[in-house]
C-alpha cells in the first residue's frame, strides 16, 4: 500500500485536531514537546487564561470611580477612536457606573457587585487597574492580547509557553484551548503560526463530544496498536535511508501522542468522578458538559495532568461582553461566570495546585465611562484603561497594581501595556521574554516583539 495513503488510513479517524494535525507538519527538532529547562526557576508550572470575550466594562467590575458616579451626565470631550467622526456622537456624556463598589476581603480591595462570589476571594487576587491596549476594535485587539500582533498572525502566547517549556504530558496536547464559539480572529488566537506546529493549541468544544473524531474507527485496541506498529516499521524503513530526518522523526512522536489521547482526553474530561463538593465550588450540576463551570473543572483536571496552558473563552464574536446598548447584559453574562471563576481558585487550593498554577483573567479591552445621550443603557469599546487581574503561582495576594484617572478613562499610575502583562505571565513560568525567540524570516521573533517589561508590582 502506498504509504501516504496508508497513513490517511490508519489514523484518519483520530487526528482530526487541529493542534495534532499541526504535529504532522513539524518544522522543528526532532522533539520540540520534551521538556525544557526554564530561563530561571519559575513559580508557574502551567498557565489558566480565562478570556472575557468582547470587552468587560472595568469601571463597572474592578476600577471604583466616586467621581463618576458624581459626574453623571456631564458633557466631556473626547478624542476617542470609537466616537471621533461618527455621526451621533458629537457630544459625550459620563455615565455612572450600575453596579455598587464596596470594600472586599482583608485587603480592602474594592470590586463591585457584579462578581460577588469572585469578591470573596478578591485576597488571593492581583488586580491591575491600569492595563491599556493599541487597538480599539475586536478582531485586533483580541489578536493583540493573544499573539501581542494587532494586525499581523503571530504564534499565540499558549503556543510561546509551549515552545519555551515542552510538556510533561505526552499524551495529551501542551495547550489546549476550551472554546464553545469561534472568538473574533478565529484560530488565530490559539496559532503556532511560524513556530513548529506542535505547539499550536488543540480546541475543545464543551458539550457531549468536546474532541471531535477522537474515538477511533478500529474498535479493537490490540488490532490498531497492530496498525500503528506496521506504520511505525513504514516509518523506521524510509527514515535510515535519510541521514538525521529530525522531521520524520517528530511525526512519529504525534502518532504516539495522538494513540495516547484516546484514553487520557475522555479521562480528562470525564467529571463524573468528582466528588459532589467540587462541583458545588464551581456551582455545577452533575451531567452540565456545556457551561463555563464545566470550563473551569476541566481545566483545573487538565492541568492536574501536566497540560501546560489551558485557555478558556467565554462565549465568543456574538452573544458575548460587547454591550453597546444595554450593560444590563453584563449582568446576565457575569452570573456564568462568577462563581466557576471563584471555585477555580478555591478548588487548585483544595487539590493543593495554587502555587503552581498562574490564573490569568482579562479581556481585549475596557468600556467608555461616556457615552452619547445621558440616557444611553450601553458603553462602547475603550482601549484607553481596563482591569485584568492574575492570582496563584508567584502573584502577590491582594495586591492592587496602577490607577486610571478619576474617570476611569485612562492609565495614569503605573500603566501596563499588553506587552509588560504579556512579559510578566512568560516571567511567572521561568520564561524570559527578551531570550524567548524564534528565528523567523531572517529576524528573531518573541511575543512581546521589541516591547515589554515585567510588572513586578504583582509578583509576591
Amino acid at each position: 500500500m502506498h504509504r501516504r495513503r496508508f497513513l490517511h488510513s490508519t489514523l484518519g479517524g483520530s487526528l482530526l485536531m487541529s493542534g495534532l494535525v499541526g504535529e504532522l507538519l513539524a518544522d522543528g527538532t526532532t522533539d520540540p514537546l520534551a521538556p525544557k529547562k526554564p530561563h530561571f526557576p519559575g513559580k508557574a508550572k502551567s498557565v489558566i487564561f480565562l478570556f472575557m470575550s468582547g470587552g468587560v466594562s472595568h469601571v463597572d467590575s474592578f476600577d471604583p470611580k466616586p467621581k463618576l458616579t458624581t459626574d453623571h451626565g456631564k458633557q466631556v470631550v473626547f478624542d476617542h477612536p470609537e466616537t471621533k467622526n461618527r455621526p451621533g456622537y458629537e457630544k459625550l456624556f459620563l455615565k455612572r457606573p450600575d453596579w455598587k463598589f464596596a470594600p472586599r476581603g482583608k485587603s480592602g480591595i474594592e470590586t463591585s457587585d457584579l462578581f460577588p462570589h469572585l469578591a470573596k476571594q478578591i485576597d488571593d487576587i492581583a488586580l491591575i487597574r491600569s492595563m491599556h491596549t493599541s487597538h480599539s476594535n475586536h478582531y485586533n485587539a483580541t489578536l493583540g492580547m493573544h499573539t501581542g500582533s494587532f494586525t499581523f498572525a503571530r504564534p499565540s502566547i499558549g503556543a510561546w509557553a509551549s515552545h519555551g517549556l515542552g510538556t510533561e504530558n505526552r499524551n495529551l496536547p501542551s495547550f489546549l484551548v476550551l472554546a464553545p464559539q469561534m472568538p473574533y480572529a478565529g484560530t488565530q488566537v490559539w496559532a503556532s503560526d511560524f513556530l513548529p506546529g506542535e505547539h499550536q493549541g488543540t480546541r475543545v468544544v464543551p458539550g457531549t463530544e468536546p474532541v471531535a473524531n477522537l474515538k477511533p474507527r478500529v474498535n479493537a485496541t490490540g488490532l490498531q496498536k497492530l496498525e500503528l506498529d506496521a506504520l511505525h516499521e513504514f516509518n523506521e524503513a524510509h527514515r535510515v535511508t535519510r541521514a538525521d530526518d529530525s522531521f520524520l522523526a517528530a511525526r512519529i512522536k504525534s502518532f504516539e501522542t495522538a494513540f495516547g489521547m484516546q484514553s487520557a482526553m475522555p479521562d480528562a474530561l470525564d467529571l463524573s468522578k468528582e466528588p459532589d463538593d467540587a462541583l458545588a465550588l464551581y456551582g455545577l450540576k452533575r451531567g452540565d458538559t456545556s457551561s463555563f463551570a464545566w470550563q473551569c473543572l476541566a481545566a483545573r483536571r487538565l492541568v492536574q495532568r501536566g497540560v501546560r496552558f489551558v485557555e478558556l473563552i467565554h462565549t465568543g464574536s456574538s452573544g458575548n461582553w460587547d454591550s453597546h446598548g444595554n450593560m444590563a447584559d453584563h449582568g446576565r453574562l457575569a452570573q456564568q461566570v462568577d462563581q466557576p471563576m471563584a471555585g477555580l481558585i478555591q478548588d487548585l487550593k483544595r487539590v493543593g495546585l495554587f502555587d503552581d498554577v498562574l490564573v490569568v483573567w482579562t479581556t481585549e479591552f475596557g468600556r467608555t465611562p461616556f457615552n452619547n445621550t445621558v440616557a444611553n443603557a450601553g458603553r462602547e469599546h475603550h482601549n484607553w484603561a481596563f482591569s485584568s487581574w492574575l492570582a496563584g503561582a508567584g502573584v502577590k495576594r491582594g495586591a492592587v497594581h496602577g490607577a486610571t484617572d478619576e474617570h476611569g478613562m485612562r492609565a495614569v499610575e503605573k500603566p501596563v501595556h499588553i506587552h509588560d502583562f504579556h512579559a510578566t505571565i512568560l516571567h511567572l513560568m521561568g520564561l524570559d521574554h527578551t531570550k524567548l525567540t524564534h528565528r523567523h524570516a531572517g529576524r528573531d521573533y518573541r511575543l512581546t516583539d521589541v516591547h515589554g517589561d515585567v510588572v513586578k508590582g504583582v509578583l509576591a
